[in-house]
């Protein structure tokens, strides 16, 4: 048998030229949009910028190489940066195609026509901020500046945030807490008295087992985790991956447990059972750190291998022998939490499983199994204190979910529908860099909401299609044309990293810093901007650590000496954050608020005949829907294709590339065709498909109607019982070969 290297297993997918980009830094493919006038990059004489990329929120620092032109060349990574290690990946270093691609939103916009029309005249930035300016006293003096919401994602969020709380309103939300973190998080806080933030504190390179549980490693290009992981196989990882699909990971790990889908707390629950009624976890981590084991022991007791067997679809000697391989790498093992972790709505207690026997295999602070994360910690410049809101998220979402810890999405857009009737409404959008009509399940819900406002603005680079259901739309420089705030994240060694412009903003877009900042002027927010541009502040704060801003452009990263240790020293007392001040396994905290205090099983629908569990993931070379319209990527991947087993494909005449439409349990039926793809690396009761294609924003002149899209057929959501997030793996779909559509388009 071929020894599985590295190196094959950062060639995943088809992302050719793209895929080498992860072991080389020099630019070795070329995108259209460049191939007229190429040439290969003199480093020597080209000039460099420091960056950090937004193509993901990974968020990894690089340089952006220019000619002596000017003209952007290639985008590598930063060879001091803990998040990149110097490499980027596909996307990263594609991300110079965000700032050529032609489609971009280019003059700021205010709407003529209906929402959804993309009728727009554009006008100039003081006529688009003062109209901005003026909804927002409106809506701030008849309801009060609380019934604002901020919906966003990525850097220049924190602009946006910081204007909201000038303003008075904390009223802020981002689909990637309620889709992604949010109920993984809450898991960990409840266990540890710790969440684990971005990157998440793994560590895969010391480890001797790692586990993935639905986690599509390879396909999802997390830089530092694909890169820790081709280190793993290099150096004897043992790999176990649970997941209804073949995936890439599932191709290079020693187990491949393909479980039925809304079974996965039963396995966890299971491997609960054989660690300790075979006693097989740390006893004297157990004892020393941790509350509530002879209740979780009794808890267990009756959640065998043999049961779970019959609830997952996997045999019992195979969940055995996962449990055993993670039993023998412990205290160097651990089962990773993912990161898009909102499935069936027991979703903080599935990410509590997960913690928990972490802490049973004693991995929680040892060497190869979660480090203690330090991040540097910034001052705030100077300004005002902020208003006190006279109401919060909190107070629409607490009764029901007791364990948010920031805005849901979700229930922000619930306070913006007509029929809301509670003291609480929200009357205005700031949608900032995130697509909410293609990543909130149950768009029509959402367009209610927008039907119901007085104002949306939308602030992007692209025109995605929530700009068309925007009043103003305002547009964003790249990342590439800016400064935003430091990069400052929790990782092994404390680090900063500076983005800056490496070019000038093309055409007429602006800075996100800037666009905040202006409209905060024009409402009479001047106190909380006692700067001029964005570098004051950057250089203050890099002073007050002993840097400045003029050292940053030079080196890009710049780290600081670690102040905690790594790990627990053997037999050292240690105090977590928690009531009792132990890892709980029993955990008090959800006790209080009403809550299961340990995990418990519980079944979730299953799909009725002649349909299957719509399951949606990644691919490498893409970011979502984000980037599948630049140019350097979409020559990558242009579209997807939809999973379906042998078994399915025969029974429905299918073949390879077959255009098929899928319609869902709710009679939702897809916009465009996708082309199929026949494969045994998907289970007979679901079907796979990458999310982020089929746009029907027509503006996307490379991406509009290619492939499938997920987010049309997401109509039913099962919200986390704690914390509120959106489960969205219990829609079903059904095949149809015929095009449903074909009546409407002859007539039109």
């Amino acid at each position: 048998m071929k020894k599985i290297t590295r190196r094959d297993f950062i060639k995943i997918s088809a992302a050719g030229g793209a895929a080498l980009a992860m072991t080389d830094p020099i630019l070795n493919w070329v995108p259209s949009f460049l191939k007229q006038d190429y040439t290969p990059l003199s480093e020597d004489k080209a000039e460099r910028t420091p960056t950090v990329c937004e193509v993901c929120f990974w968020k990894c620092a690089g340089w952006v190489y220019k000619d002596k032109n000017g003209k952007i060349q290639k985008i590598i990574g930063n060879e001091n940066d803990p998040h990149s290690m110097g490499r980027l990946c596909p996307r990263g270093t594609g991300g110079v195609g965000m700032f050529y691609d032609k489609d971009r939103l280019k003059n700021p916009m205010i709407r003529v026509g209906k929402p959804g029309s993309q009728k727009f005249k554009e006008v100039s930035w003081d006529e688009a901020l003062d109209y901005v300016a003026k909804k927002v006293k409106e809506i701030g003096e008849k309801y009060g500046y609380e019934s604002m919401a901020l919906l966003d994602h990525g850097t220049t969020a924190h602009h946006f945030e910081h204007l909201f709380r000038s303003m008075g309103s904390e009223n802020t939300a981002e689909p990637a807490i309620a889709q992604c973190l949010g109920a993984r998080e809450a898991g960990f806080i409840h266990t540890y008295g710790s969440g684990l933030g971005s990157p998440e504190p793994v560590d895969i390179r010391n480890a001797k087992c790692v586990v993935f549980i639905g986690s599509h490693v390879g396909e999802n290009m997390h830089n530092g985790v694909v890169q820790d992981v081709s280190y793993g196989i290099d150096h004897g990882l043992t790999i176990i991956t649970v997941d209804p699909r073949f995936s890439t990971v599932a191709s290079k790990s020693k187990y491949w447990l393909p479980i039925k889908p809304a079974t996965d707390m039963a396995l966890l629950l299971a491997w609960m059972h054989i660690l300790i009624y075979e006693e097989l976890y740390d006893k004297e981590y157990v004892e020393k750190y941790t509350y509530g084991f002879e209740q979780l022991k009794a808890h267990v007791r009756n959640y065998t291998p043999e049961w779970a067997a019959a609830k997952t679809d996997l045999p019992d000697d195979l969940i055995k022998k996962a449990a055993y391989e993670m039993a023998a790498a412990s205290p160097a093992v651990a089962i990773h939490p993912g990161r898009h972790v909102a499935w069936y709505g027991d979703d903080t207690q599935r990410e509590r499983a997960i913690a928990i026997l972490n802490a049973l295999l004693g991995a929680w602070g040892r060497k190869g199994g979660f480090y203690f994360p330090e991040k540097k910690v910034l001052p705030k410049y100077p300004i005002p204190h902020y208003p006190e809101p006279k109401w919060t998220w909190k107070d629409i979402t607490h009764d029901k979910y007791k364990g948010a810890f920031t805005g849901v999405t979700n229930l922000l857009i619930d306070a913006s529908l007509p029929e809301n009737k509670s003291p609480y409404k929200i009357k205005g959008w700031f949608v900032v860099a995130t697509n909410l009509i293609q990543s909130i399940p149950n768009k029509e819900k959402t367009l209610r909401a927008i039907q119901n406002l007085d104002l949306i603005v939308v602030v992007d680079t692209m025109p995605m299609e929530i700009t068309g259901y925007a009043d103003v739309i305002l547009p964003e420089s790249t990342y590439l044309e800016r400064y935003d705030y430091l990069r400052s994240s929790r990782h092994k060694v404390p680090n900063v990293a500076l983005r800056m412009p490496a070019v000038e903003p093309q055409y007429n877009t602006k800075p996100g810093w800037w666009i905040a900042r202006e409209i905060g002027i024009r409402l009479g927010l001047k106190d909380y901007y006692p700067w001029e541009t964005l570098e004051e502040v950057l250089d203050w704060q890099l002073k007050q650590v002993g840097s400045s801003l003029e050292e940053l452009k030079k080196i890009g990263v710049k780290t600081f000496p670690k102040e905690e240790a790594l790990y627990l020293a053997p037999g050292e007392d240690y105090e977590f954050n928690t009531n009792t001040g132990k890892i709980e396994l029993y955990s008090t905290s959800l006790a209080e608020m009403g809550y299961d205090p340990m995990p418990k099983y519980k079944e979730h629908p299953q799909p009725q005949a002649g349909y299957y569990r719509l399951i949606y993931g990644r691919v490498p070379m893409h970011t979502f829907g984000r980037t599948t319209n630049n140019p350097n990527l979409n020559d990558l991947r242009d579209e997807n294709h939809l999973w379906v087993n042998p078994k399915v494909a025969k029974i429905l005449g299918l073949e390879n590339d077959q255009e098929v439409w899928l319609k869902n349990q709710d009679g939702v039926v897809s916009t465009f065709p996708v082309k199929v793809r026949i494969t045994e690396r998907i289970r007979h009761d679901s079907v796979y498909l990458p999310h982020g294609f089929g746009h029907t924003a027509s503006k996307l002149s490379r991406s509009y109607g290619k492939g499938g899209a997920d987010w049309e057929l997401t109509t039913k959501v099962a919200l986390d019982d704690v914390t509120g997030g959106t489960g969205m793996r219990g829609n079903f779909v059904t095949i149809l070969t015929e095009n449903p559509h074909k009546n409407q388009e002859a007539e039109s």
